[in-house]
């Protein structure tokens, strides 16, 4: 349960992080509180995406991942950021990304972030 609460906090400051260095990936909300709490939620739909679908769309996509040496990961990273837009559009949730673009960049930020992010708040698990 630790674990899981590390890596949803680390991937919603990740997501914060993207948005902040994005101007085409926006979280709405009336104050600081709201959108925390909207980064939490997006966070959460964020992780279940990258649990059920992402290993789906790999196993898809095996021959251009290992084409590639790897490197379409980065693709798949942006369009589960795409559709996590998608899910909380339709949840009603405040966020939203504008493009493949935009997309590739902010996944590519939320990997590295959170990435670190993980690294740093899960020292005493060795």
């Amino acid at each position: 349960m630790t674990n899981f609460l590390i890596k949803t906090l680390a991937n919603a400051a990740a997501l914060a992080v993207a948005t902040w260095l994005l101007g085409d990936i926006a979280v709405t909300g009336d104050d600081g509180g709201k959108k925390t709490l909207t980064l939490i939620v997006v966070a959460l739909i964020f992780g279940v995406v990258n649990f059920v679908v992402k290993p789906v769309v790999k196993l898809f996509s095996l021959p251009l991942l290992l084409l590639t040496l790897g490197l379409f990961t980065l693709v798949i990273n942006a369009l589960m950021l795409m559709l996590t837009s998608w899910v909380a559009g339709k949840l009603d949730v405040g966020f939203h990304v504008d493009g493949f673009g935009t997309a590739f960049l902010g996944a590519l930020i939320i990997s590295v972030v959170s990435w670190a992010l993980n690294l740093v708040l899960d020292r005493d698990r060795d």
